[in-house]
């Protein structure tokens, strides 16, 4: 009718939605040939109906009519049904989009799965009878079933099903799952034939699930996940915004994290084998995390605050092994340059660390596996050793380390001499470090804010504790040594344990100052009056005889 030819024998129709096979349906609709509607193909019917004007105008229960009834009484009553119409939408756009078939279908997933799991969540929850917690046994099973949509369709049903209010959960065991199905196989291989890359697509859904993520709880994405999500952004170069928000959300929980896990291999080339500048900012999320928490918690005024969670030490301590674990798989690389080594060495507090035998450890493997560093480099590396905090072994083993610095090894020393000094005397260096403590802290004056005294209070808190971590270690090696004099005393009959035991014997005379010099003068006074004494006896005997 629109044609302004009268002799108009065929007509081309153009960008027909669903191509010949949609226009086929229509065609067998208008000429009365009966077919089934399906979940499958009522997309294309209502695009192609709509695209064909096949209104009420034109007729009764016409084409957009019958495909319309079937998607209210039909597919938004079922979430598999939704799903299908979801996957059979794949070129119908814009069509689709003008007349609300997406939308409508994305609303029935999120609705549906939400009544899921109202329904059926006494069925899959129970009851432990000694805690009173609900147990979860089993997944959602439209889990799996999302993972066939297309990247923009899925971001579409997750963010309608936040909207709903679908447990968080649910949505991170989906947003694995998809990632695990659609991210199988990724390389980056050149097709010189396209002219493209084949890690393009994953790339994008990469990036599309980081942003999905980004809105969840932290602490419900299991970290394995973050991780192997970190690694393939890195191997397919995603947008750095992706990247740093995956490093930001695998600090906040690094010291759950194993060794493999920050052993991230590098994709620069001509770099350092493994990734160490993402370690380094994971390493900078945390220490934020940590001052962040005592911030907020130094807020709190008065000592009701005190109840109030703070930082876990042990999770700084773990984080502390971790890093020197770390340090020590990376030093032997021989492109890893100081400056790197040395920026992750110095982000940890000094709390971090009980002793330090982690470290030394680490840094002498560097100077090992790099001897063209000068002597100014050595120095300024093994500042970062505090002496103080070496154990006996690796005190001994630093004292004939030939690749260390002169300094640190009299300092060693040094320090050991007046550790044994202070243990054996009796005081465990407890004394010096209350003076430590009072120096620090000072009295209290009245200007100081209640906000102020609590943070004060929690650093000296945070001390003690690592100063009794460090006395239990020291007790422990003292206990050790009097063992193996033990065994000397009772080995001494053979030959190389009468050895052990005499220098252990010498050892132990020669730190505990128990026998002063003058001691030693009145024993040998009082031996010398004992022989005049006899003398003397013999001369009256013989004079009387």
């Amino acid at each position: 009718m629109d044609s302004r030819d009268p002799d108009l024998s065929m007509l081309e129709l153009h960008g027909v939605p669903g191509g010949a096979e949609a226009f086929e349906l229509a065609a067998k609709f208008c000429y009365g040939t009966n077919f089934e509607i399906t979940a499958t193909n009522v997309a294309h019917l209502r695009c192609i109906a709509e695209y064909l004007e096949m209104t009420e105008d034109y007729q009764e229960k016409n084409l957009i009519a019958r495909a319309e009834t079937y998607l209210s009484e039909i597919v938004v009553q079922s979430l598999e049904k939704s799903l299908e119409v979801l996957c059979s939408c794949d070129g119908l756009h814009p069509i689709a989009e003008e007349v609300g078939i997406l939308d409508r279908c994305v609303d029935a997933v999120a609705i549906n799965a939400s009544k899921e799991q109202l329904v059926s969540g006494l069925a899959r929850l129970e009851c432990d009878d000694e805690s009173g917690k609900l147990k979860m046994h089993c997944q959602d099973w439209w889990v799996e079933d999302l993972s066939v949509l297309k990247i923009d369709i899925y971001q579409r049903v997750i963010a309608s099903m936040r909207r709903t209010g679908v447990r968080s959960d649910s949505i991170v065991q989906s947003l694995m799952h998809y990632a695990q199905t659609s991210l199988k196989g990724i390389e980056r291989r050149h097709n010189w034939e396209s002219g493209i890359v084949v890690g393009d697509k994953q790339r994008v859904i990469i990036e599309a699930l980081v942003d999905l993520l980004a809105t969840e709880n932290i602490t419900t994405v299991p970290l394995s996940f973050l991780f192997g999500m970190l690694r393939m952004a890195i191997e397919l170069a995603t947008s750095l915004g992706c990247r740093l928000e995956l490093e930001r959300r695998i600090g906040f929980q690094l010291e759950l994290a194993s060794l493999d896990d920050l052993l991230i291999p590098s994709s620069q080339p001509n770099d350092s084998v493994f990734d160490v500048d993402t370690v380094h900012r994971m390493l900078v999320n945390f220490i934020q995390r940590v001052e962040e928490d005592d911030s907020e918690d130094s807020s709190h005024c008065g000592y009701e605050s005190l109840s109030v969670k703070s930082p876990s030490h042990s999770s700084v301590l773990k984080v502390g092994r971790l890093i020197d674990g770390y340090l020590a798989e990376i030093a032997p690389d021989p492109h890893l340059s100081l400056s790197k080594f040395m920026a992750i060495i110095e982000l940890l507090p000094d709390y971090a660390r009980i002793i330090d035998d982690g470290l030394y450890r680490a840094v002498d493997i560097y100077l090992k596996a790099h001897p063209s560093l000068t002597e100014s480099e050595c120095k300024k590396l093994c500042k970062l050793i505090d002496c103080q905090k070496i154990s006996q072994e690796a005190a001994n083993h630093a004292a004939q380390n030939d690749r260390l610095p002169v300094q640190m090894v009299v300092g060693v020393l040094y320090f050991e001499q007046l550790r044994l000094k202070s243990a054996l005397s009796g005081n465990s260096g407890d004394g010096s470090f209350s003076q430590r403590i009072i120096s620090s802290s000072g009295v209290q004056s009245a200007a100081v804010s209640p906000r102020d005294n609590y943070a004060s209070l929690r650093r000296e808190n945070r001390e003690l504790k690592l100063e009794i971590a460090r006395m239990r270690v020291r007790l422990s090696e003292l206990e050790k040594e009097q063992a193996f004099m033990k065994q000397g005393m009772r080995d001494n009959r053979s030959q190389e344990h009468s050895k052990a035991f005499l220098s252990s014997i010498s050892r132990g005379i020669g730190r505990i100052a128990m026998f002063s010099p003058s001691q030693r003068k009145h024993q040998k006074s009082t031996k010398k009056a004992q022989v005049s004494d006899a003398k003397s006896r013999r001369r009256q005997r013989q004079s009387a005889s």
